[in-house]
């Protein structure tokens, strides 16, 4: 008797759970959500770098449902100054085989700075929209060893050392390279020195290496502006492909509009990994 109620049981689930879908059905309702228009902004990426010219991409935002497209903004003056200097760079969209980057604008003017000094960019428009921002050149952390370790398998993980500067805080932008440095980076990520109790600190990757690979190793000394910047695109991205995530704001380092202004200190090191 009971084997019978326990089949009788398990040929009605079905029943019930197509039941169940009937009932649901019938609680399905239509909601439109009118979203507020908002107005385009400025969107600015702009990297200074010592020993290089003035160049950056200007463009502006687009509605989040509207059909994914680059819509440059063609009539903008933009100002970088320097030492009381204002440069106005020209508008020459081209593109960059080296970082193999796209830009809009573009200066001679090649950037020789020390440590400690303001870049101020201004950018307006004939509608009257004004994006500003500023960056305070920081001075290159030099890598002190560069150490690969293999596991069973001769995978390496790269350990990369450093001396932290001393009674500051500091922000590090961390990424490593495969054969060349305009290839997608194996490793990328920011980090500050908070949690760091001795004047040594290590980053770390994984076991993403074999013997003989040549790599790339770059250690950016940032602002926390730009940390800021970094940290928050990273939790955008997981938000988007985390359907129960919060929402993440992006913290731009510009005012009046979008994206960045700063300038990256670093130093590089080519890598060949030996037993």
């Amino acid at each position: 008797m009971k084997q019978f109620c326990f089949t009788y049981f398990t040929r009605l689930l079905p029943l019930f759970f197509i039941g169940g879908l009937g009932a649901c059905s019938n609680m399905e309702k239509d909601i439109n959500v009118v979203l507020p228009e908002l107005k385009p902004q400025l969107v600015v990426e702009c990297y200074l770098e010592q020993g290089m010219p003035y160049q950056l991409t200007l463009s502006e935002s687009t509605s989040f449902l509207a059909e994914p497209q680059l819509s440059l903004v063609r009539d903008a003056i933009v100002v970088i100054s320097f030492r009381g200097r204002p440069d106005t760079l020209r508008y020459r969209p081209f593109f960059d085989t080296y970082q193999r980057k796209y830009y809009t604008h573009y200066s001679r003017n090649i950037l020789r700075a020390r440590a400690g000094e303001v870049l101020t960019l201004v950018i307006t428009d004939k509608t009257g929209r004004k994006l500003t921002g500023t960056t305070i050149v920081q001075a290159p952390v030099r890598i002190d060893t560069i150490e690969a370790h293999y596991n069973d398998r001769q995978e390496a993980f790269l350990l990369t050392k450093f001396t932290d500067p001393p009674q500051t805080s500091n922000y590090y932008w961390y990424s490593v390279h495969k054969r060349r440095f305009n290839s997608r980076a194996e490793l990328d990520y920011a980090a500050d020195d908070k949690l760091n109790e001795s004047s040594t600190i290590a980053f770390g990757s994984g076991y993403d290496f074999k013997k003989n690979d040549t790599t790339i190793v770059s250690l950016y000394h940032i602002e926390k502006q730009y940390y800021d910047f970094l940290n928050t695109v990273e939790a955008a991205r997981e938000a988007n492909s985390n359907p129960f995530a919060q929402p993440s704001g992006i913290k731009s380092t510009v005012q009046g509009g979008l994206g960045v202004f700063t300038n990256l200190a670093y130093d590089r090191r080519v890598f060949i990994l030996k037993d």
